[in-house]
């Protein structure tokens, strides 16, 4: 049996090395496996002033044009940052199945809890974001991302951070300011079925903003991983997350691959 594709996209950040443990297990079992690098988000070259300008919508974009190429529509599996683009493009037809891992949360979903209000309001005091590159600060990232690592570990995995474009942070984070509405997802055009999992101790997208995620879709499984938090592709426990999200992919899309449908406009 054909395994249709699998493209996994990564968080704010960070890059495709983010999924090199996660993958193994979705290859092991047959899978193609894509991990693209998002517009200027590649370490081996200094990003250009331009990053702190490009929109979420410039990310779609680009994902969409090389989802084009493949030759059977994909799983897509998002994280954070990535999980908001997984949800974009299965708007636009481009998904047979999502798997959501602590995705950035779309266009008029609220924030739940205190911490993403403050987080949000923090982030206005380092002046217009839209036009910024954002630098990756380890303190924020120890303490709310990757939290759950050791020391050691910890340290290894930030020091492949990137800078992240201030202009998509801000469609995120200040959704109700962007009259673009970039993050915006019509939860009716996405009908594919989707899993859904978040960190228990997550700060950044919290369980009870998730469940207003899940909420939205007609066919959502929602999870919360008990004792996660935000990095679920790297912290002590991820094999479990990966086997999780691999039963459902092979439960959920294990027939034959079938010709990709031309996408809805």
């Amino acid at each position: 049996m054909t395994r249709p594709p699998l493209v996994m996209i990564h968080g704010a950040f960070v890059g495709p090395w983010s999924f090199d443990y996660f993958r193994e297990p979705f290859e092991d079992a047959g899978y193609p496996v894509h991990t693209p690098v998002l517009r200027h988000h590649d370490k081996s070259q200094k990003p250009p002033t331009s990053l702190g300008a490009t929109s979420l919508l410039d990310y779609a974009a680009d994902l969409e044009a090389f989802i084009k190429t493949l030759d059977d529509t994909p799983v897509l599996v998002g994280h954070s940052l990535g999980g908001l683009l997984a949800q974009m493009l299965a708007a636009r037809g481009h998904a047979r199945a999502l798997v959501l891992l602590a995705p950035c949360p779309p266009w008029g979903v609220l924030p739940s809890t205190l911490f993403e209000i403050a987080s949000a309001q923090a982030m206005l005091l380092t002046g217009p974001l839209w036009n910024q590159v954002l630098k990756p600060d380890y303190d924020v990232a120890a303490a709310h991302s990757l939290d759950r690592l050791s020391p050691v570990e910890r340290k290894r995995v930030f020091a492949r951070f990137v800078p992240e474009s201030g202009l998509a942070t801000s469609e995120i984070m200040h959704w109700g300011w962007d009259a673009k509405r970039a993050s915006h997802v019509s939860a009716s055009a996405v009908t594919c079925p989707i899993l859904c999992i978040t960190g228990e101790h997550d700060k950044i997208n919290p369980p009870s903003t998730m469940r207003r995620v899940a909420a939205r879709y007609r066919d959502c499984t929602f999870e919360e991983a008990s004792g996660h938090s935000h990095w679920l592709l790297g912290e002590v426990g991820w094999e479990k997350i990966a086997q999780r999200s691999l039963d459902w992919i092979n439960k959920t899309v294990g027939a034959p691959a079938r010709k990709r449908a031309k996408s809805r406009r």
